[in-house]
Formats: structure tokens, C-alpha cells, sequence
């Protein structure tokens, strides 16, 4: 018998991203990534609108688009095309980052809303299209991040995540009566009680957080604080349409700003490619981080023509894969599908937008603990015998605090600085990636 005939064959195994699941179950679960970011998603719409002036129609209008665009990204990156999405289970939705960058831009063109929003959408597309140009630059630095330095960004994204979820406990608007109350701290509590006992129970594990959402919602409305009566309110299907403020205006100044804000957003996308990878246990190698973040970047460039704003990979459900277990990236293809849906019928959009905020708070401490978590498990491979190290996490951890204790911290600084260190993620990973190189040297390298 010759040697070739000795030799066993290659068994391929299948990644844990490529799992297949019923087409019932990849909704539910889809459902369950969608309501989980919903709120981050019309988030920036509503800040930037709201800071334009813009009528209810046209808030509406931008709330849509970005739905619609998200849902878009998301099919992008979960499915892939040729050297386009990293084909994880990551959930794509609008960028708070630029929305600092964008309100300036509206400051600036006060009298002319409208022109305003076409000057955003002319810096996203400049700045999108050299975010894709560098992608390729930015996967082969990733040697610059070993589990000292992984490990500290992925944390910093959590506890940078965590007072998110106590704005939604809290209330939106701190002028009105219920803002903080103890009924909002007692429907948070209850819903993160639900998830924390349906983890307890097998069959509801992997969808504990739309059962918490589900059960505080019902339990927001026994006491009177969820109110559907908008629901019915405005059009039942919409269709986007394409330059609705008109041609993009390219000013260079806001054209540089933006430019900042995509730099700072490249690095944040490949955390939470590196968070998502070590969370479902997958290989995430140069090309997967470069066409992950093509794919990104190219949605940036293509939102505008929707009216929307720079959609990229979303923290908060990289906290959702590890809390339900569920590493499928056809669950969240399957709420791409739910997320244009809502995009292009603005009544399913209301529903999810009815949902109170404390309900939203209270599972939210769950997804984002859990991304500071995945942190910490990555940390515990980082050589602790040395000093330095402990050194680089607090520098990089205090960084990351130091927005949310202090906002206004860098206000004096220039505009593209404080852009970047007034973002958590951001500043921590430039202090986590510097630091290393300047304490462990060379050897500090993938290590």
C-alpha cells in the first residue's frame, strides 16, 4: 500500500459562524438583534434632525433611511461579497461617533437646514471613501494588538457602553416629571431580573433579552409608562428616496472632520471584529478584518444616497452573541431583513420605537457587561509577570473613564482632537496601542 494511500484526508471544519439554523429560529433570533440596537440606531437620526430643526415629516424620513441603510450593511457584512463583510454575526447600524462632527456642521449652516444635511452627507462620502481606501492599511497593523491591548479595548467598549444604558433607565428628556424615577428603576430591575432568570432556564436561554424586552414591556404597560398611541400615527410603508435634501455640498473642512471621525471609527470596527471573533471562537485573520472593513466603509459611502448617515458594526451585539450562545451569522442576516422591512414600513418602526426606555436599560446591562466581560476573558491571556501591562490597562481604562465622569474634559482642545479623545473606545485603544509599543517594545508584539 503506497504512502499516499497511508495518508488520512482532511477534515475541514466548519466554522462556528457558518452554522445553519431554521429559518423560524434565525428570525426569532434576528428579532431579538434588532431590538437590542434598535434604539442606537435611530439614535443619531433624532440628535442630528433634532439639532436641524427639520419638521416631523423629514425626521421621519431620516429615521427610515437609516433603518434602511442599516439593514443594508448588515446583509453586507454578515453574508459577503468578494472581498466585501467579514461573514461574522455583526449587526450594523448609524454611528453616534460623527454625531459631535455633524452638529458642527449644522451650526455652521444655521439658516439653511437642508444645505446643512447636504454637507454631511458630502463629508460622509469623501471620508467613506478614503476609510475604504486605508482598510487594507489598517488589517495588517493588527500585530499591534496583542491580548493586552485586545483585551483592554474590548473592555473599554463595554464599560464606554454601560451609561448608555442607564440614559435609557433615566429618561430622555431630564425635564419631565417621571426622568429617574423609582417606577423607571423598578422596570429596568425587572427586565434584567427576566433575562437573569430565563439564562437559569435552557430553553430560553439563547433568547432571554426579547424575553426580557417582551416581559418589561408588558410590565411597563400594567403600570401605565408604554404608551402605543403613535403607532397608528403617519404612513404604513415608505420607500427611500434617493437625495431627498438635494446634491451633496463637499466643503473641506467638514470634509477633514469627517475624515478624523472614519479614522477613529476604522479602529473601533476592527475591536468589535476582534470582540466578535474571540467571543464565537473563529480565526479572524488580515483578510476578515480588511473586507470587514470594506464593507463598512462602503457603506458609508452608499448611505448618503439613502439620507442616512456612516453605519458600522455595533458593540452592543457582539454582547448579544455571547449572552445567548447563538453564533450563527444567518440570525443576523435575518434581522438585516427585519431592519429593511422597518426601513421601508415606518408602522413596524413604530412599534419597536415604542418600547420604553427602562426596559431597554435594563437588559442593555447585561449586552454591554457582557462585551467588558469578553474583555476580561481576553485579558486573562496577557502576561500579568509584567508590570507594564497593568500599567497600559489602567492608563487605557482611566482614558476611557475620563469622558463619561468628565464630557466637557477636552473642550478646549482643537476640534479634531477632542473628537478623538472625547471617544472612549477611541482614546483607550490609541493609549492601550502606544503604550504598549513604548513599555514592551517589540517584544510587547503579538504577545
Amino acid at each position: 500500500m503506497s504512502s499516499a494511500e497511508l495518508k488520512e484526508p482532511t477534515i475541514k471544519t466548519p466554522r462556528p459562524e457558518d452554522e445553519r439554523v431554521s429559518p423560524l429560529k434565525a428570525v426569532v433570533y434576528g428579532i431579538q438583534h434588532i431590538l437590542s440596537m434598535y434604539g442606537g440606531v435611530v439614535a443619531v437620526p433624532l440628535v442630528v434632525g433634532s439639532a436641524a430643526k427639520l419638521p416631523a415629516d423629514e425626521m421621519g424620513l431620516i429615521v427610515a433611511a437609516a433603518l434602511f441603510v442599516s439593514g443594508l450593511a448588515t446583509l453586507l457584512q454578515s453574508l459577503g461579497l468578494p472581498h466585501l463583510g467579514a461573514k461574522l454575526p455583526l449587526v450594523n447600524g448609524t454611528t453616534i461617533g460623527a454625531a459631535s462632527t455633524m452638529l458642527a456642521i449644522i451650526a455652521a449652516n444655521q439658516s439653511d437646514p437642508h444645505r446643512a444635511m447636504r454637507v454631511i452627507f458630502g463629508a460622509v462620502i469623501v471620508a467613506g471613501v478614503v476609510g475604504f481606501v486605508l482598510a487594507g492599511l489598517f488589517a495588517r497593523i493588527r500585530r499591534f494588538f496583542p491580548p493586552v491591548v485586545t483585551g483592554t479595548i474590548i473592555a473599554a467598549m463595554g464599560i464606554s457602553l454601560l451609561p448608555v444604558a442607564a440614559g435609557w433607565v433615566m429618561g430622555s428628556d431630564p425635564k419631565a416629571p417621571d426622568y429617574g424615577s423609582l417606577t423607571s428603576l423598578g422596570i429596568a430591575l425587572f427586565s434584567l431580573a427576566v433575562v437573569l432568570v430565563c439564562n437559569r432556564i435552557k430553553v430560553l436561554s439563547q433568547i432571554s433579552i426579547l424575553v426580557g424586552i417582551v416581559a418589561g414591556t408588558l410590565f411597563a404597560a400594567a403600570l401605565g409608562r408604554a404608551d402605543f398611541s403613535a403607532v397608528n400615527h403617519g404612513s404604513v410603508i415608505a420607500f427611500p428616496k434617493p437625495f431627498y435634501f438635494g446634491a451633496p455640498v463637499f466643503e473641506i473642512g467638514a470634509i477633514l472632520s469627517m475624515i478624523i471621525v472614519i479614522i477613529v471609527t476604522l479602529m473601533e470596527v476592527m475591536a468589535d471584529l476582534f470582540a466578535v471573533g474571540e467571543t464565537i471562537g473563529t480565526e479572524i485573520d488580515d483578510k476578515r478584518v480588511a473586507d470587514g472593513l470594506r464593507a463598512d466603509m462602503l457603506g458609508a459611502v452608499v448611505a448618503p444616497a439613502f439620507n442616512s448617515f456612516a453605519p458600522t458594526a455595533f458593540a452592543q451585539n457582539v454582547g448579544l452573541v455571547a449572552v445567548t450562545g447563538i453564533k450563527s451569522r444567518f440570525t443576523v442576516a435575518a434581522g438585516a431583513g427585519v431592519l429593511i422591512l422597518l426601513g421601508l414600513f415606518p408602522w413596524l418602526g413604530r412599534v419597536v420605537a415604542a418600547i420604553p426606555g427602562p426596559v431597554l436599560g435594563g437588559v442593555g446591562v447585561v449586552l454591554f457587561g457582557t462585551v467588558a466581560s469578553s474583555g476580561v476573558k481576553i485579558l486573562a491571556k496577557a502576561d500579568f509577570e509584567n508590570p507594564h501591562n497593568l500599567v497600559i490597562i489602567a492608563v487605557a481604562l482611566a482614558m476611557v473613564m475620563f469622558p463619561i465622569g468628565a464630557p466637557h474634559l477636552y473642550n478646549h482642545l482643537p476640534t479634531w482632537l477632542s473628537m478623538i479623545l472625547g471617544s472612549g473606545i477611541s482614546s483607550a485603544a490609541l493609549a492601550a496601542v502606544l503604550l504598549n509599543l513604548l513599555l514592551n517594545g517589540r517584544k510587547g508584539l503579538d504577545k
